[in-house]
């Protein structure tokens, strides 16, 4: 028997000795698998050939990188820094990504150190674009133009004409605050109504200034927010931006009134514009105006961030959305004379039933279908929160 099994030793090679009973792994196979897959695995590259990639390609996964990111890439080595560099790589210019706009609120104020240090922030942020030559397409920024301390509208002036900005497609300025200031930024005596109106007019001068640079340097912008002054070059300016399509327009002094034929001819101007949303407040000394609004285009419209805006007019075939709200301002009036305004503005029912005949939601809310041939229950409940006339609004409260 020792013999035999010392035969059976022999003659079967070493790696089939290995097999058991029925069913069980030879484990000679699995170790000749191990072995190639490792084999395999030593050829094989241990790192991807970026390099070999297309230079658009290369560049196409940059673009995903946040802006600290590509700085960090351009360390790696000369050849990413080469395309760090590339323009197109830097598209959005936002000066407004630190300090307040972080926790959503407009303006802050600092210590003068901190206010010199953002400030130091902002030119080196500006250096840096530029020294890229970047091509934007996304700018946001807010300055006071009216500041002739820091000059602001100089810097923006310069910034502009020092990146290219004719693929620009989105702006918001905020022109009439620089969102982090110094507690000593108005000091005591210069805030009188003559030394207001007086920078106000210096922030619209420089802003209109602006905006002619920007309708020759970005004439394809498709979205704008910013303060507007409503006045009739302002209005000629804006309408040369034939491509916007989304439009925010916030009110820029509180005794500034909107003439009603501004804007109207305004909406009627841009053929594109699909969402406007409006910010108006409407002075006291102007209480009992109405307005006209008329876009073939628009789709959405939002206007219930305005204060006394009553419209008498309109033409909006294309509207699918509308937000509106009723604002009592808490003007007190005689009956009398409450009576003999609000019978100068037309019911919002009416309007709507005739000038949006595509109107499907109404302040948050889906209209039913039959909602212009007979008003149910809940569309008076809307109307109740957004009509100023006097079946929907009786009260000594204006």
């Amino acid at each position: 028997m020792p013999r035999k099994r010392k035969h059976c030793q022999r003659a079967g090679p070493p790696q089939l000795a290995a097999v058991t009973a029925a069913g069980a792994p030879v484990m000679a196979r699995a170790g000749s698998r191990c072995r190639i897959q490792l084999a395999r695995r030593t050829r094989s590259p241990d790192y991807f050939p970026f390099s070999f990639l297309p230079v658009d390609c290369q560049l196409h996964v940059f673009s995903f990188l946040s802006e600290v990111e590509k700085c960090t890439a351009a360390l790696v080595c000369e050849a990413w820094s080469k395309l760090i560099r590339t323009p197109r790589l830097w598209r959005v210019a936002d000066f407004m990504r630190l300090g307040a706009f972080q926790s959503g609120m407009d303006l802050v104020l600092v210590s003068a150190r901190e206010f010199e240090r953002w400030k130091e922030w902002v030119h080196q942020y500006a250096y840096h674009l530029t020294s890229r030559s970047a091509s934007l397409i996304v700018l946001r920024a807010s300055f006071d133009l009216g500041d002739q301390k820091t000059k602001w509208a100089d810097f923006l002036s310069r910034f502009l004409d020092s990146v290219h900005c004719g693929e620009l497609q989105e702006l918001e300025l905020n022109w009439t605050l620089t969102h982090l200031e110094p507690p000593d930024f108005y000091p005591p005596g210069i805030c009188s109504m003559t030394r207001v109106s007086l920078i106000k007019m210096d922030q619209i001068s420089n802003f209109q200034t602006l905006l002619e640079k920007f309708i020759q340097r970005s004439p394809k912008l498709t979205r704008m927010k910013l303060p507007f002054d409503w006045s009739a070059y302002s209005v000629a300016m804006l309408t040369q931006f034939q491509q916007l399509h989304t439009l925010e327009l916030k009110y820029f002094w509180s005794f500034k009134g909107v003439c009603p034929e501004i804007m109207q001819d305004l909406t009627k101007a841009l053929p594109n514009l699909k969402t406007l949303i409006l910010h108006v407040l409407v002075p006291v000394k102007d209480l009992g105006i109405s307005y006209s609004l008329e876009s073939r285009s628009l789709e959405y419209l939002d206007v219930s961030q305005s204060r006394g805006l009553v419209f008498c007019h309109l033409d909006l075939p294309s509207l699918r959305v509308l937000r509106i709200k009723k604002t009592v301002r808490g003007i007190i009036l005689n009956r009398r004379t409450r009576l003999a305004l609000q019978r100068r503005w037309s019911c919002l029912y009416s309007l709507l039933r005739s000038g949006t005949p595509n109107l499907r939601v109404f302040n948050n809310q889906v209209l039913l279908p039959h909602w212009r041939e007979q008003t149910y229950k809940e569309l008076n409940a809307l109307l109740l929160q957004s009509c100023y006339c006097v079946q929907h609004s009786d009260t000594w409260l204006l």
